[in-house]
């Protein structure tokens, strides 16, 4: 684990001018606010989500800034297969060429069960969105991301996949998945120009949270605002010489 200490950077307003960054679970949360955020700061977003209205939204907002105008691409990844995403990895390679950077947020929890009774169906589909969604997105994407001088990889992690937690099924070990995924995928990029990373966003005041504690106080949980600088020096200069770390608050 690397602590990053972000609370307090101030970044150039162009930081990501020209590039390009797909973002998944762009609909609301994390990915909603980071999209906008890293639009304002230059960047061109993909918005990936599942839903249209909220993919709208997000895109609106983006616009109400002033900034770049973004892209929409609306998939399920719960039901996604692999020529889906080839398909929008073409796409984008015929809307953009090149890909600069690609955030795994998108997330589903479904439930909290212990494993001697957790629902088949439930953990498939939790582990399609968590771990072979950024899998195959990632899998896709490689040739477009290998165009940028200098392309950033990051999933999201989470201490549940670091350390196992009882009842939480799919989802805690979906996010073990990723680290291995993380790691696997930052030693084979390791001489090229993409560089690969996860980031744990600790306790964000989410709809997967309010479903994983219903009895938190909201007010004593960070807003996904908190978060913005951090992504910024991940994805910008500041975070340009990190590569295969599992990077933290």
């Amino acid at each position: 684990m690397q602590l990053i200490d972000a609370q307090n950077y101030h970044p150039p307003k162009n930081l990501l001018e020209n590039k390009t960054i797909l973002i998944t679970g762009a609909g609301d949360g994390i990915g909603k606010t980071i999209a906008i955020a890293l639009a304002e700061y230059g960047a061109t977003i993909i918005l990936l989500g599942k839903t249209i209205r909220k993919l709208n939204a997000t895109y609106d907002e983006i616009i109400r800034k002033n900034a770049p105008e973004p892209a929409i691409y609306a998939l399920n990844m719960e039901g996604a297969s692999p020529l889906d995403y080839q398909q929008m990895a073409d796409k984008i390679t015929a809307e953009f060429h090149s890909l600069d950077g690609l955030i795994h947020n998108a997330a589903t929890l479904k439930l909290l069960s212990p494993i001697q009774i957790y629902d088949a169906k439930t953990w498939y589909e939790v582990m399609q969105v968590n771990l072979n969604a950024p899998f195959l997105i990632t899998q896709a994407c490689l040739p477009l991301l290998k165009k940028s001088p200098q392309a950033s990889i990051l999933f999201t992690s989470d201490s549940v996949g670091r350390k196992g937690k009882a009842y939480w099924g799919a989802y805690g070990v979906s996010k073990f998945g990723i680290e291995g995924l993380m790691q696997t995928l930052a030693q084979e990029l390791e001489n090229t120009s993409i560089r690969v990373n996860s980031f744990d966003p600790g306790k964000t005041q989410t709809q997967l949270h309010k479903l994983a504690y219903p009895g938190a106080q909201a007010d004593q949980i960070k807003k996904p605002n908190a978060l913005i600088s951090y992504y910024l020096w991940i994805m910008g200069e500041k975070g340009g010489k990190i590569h295969g770390e599992a990077l933290c608050l």
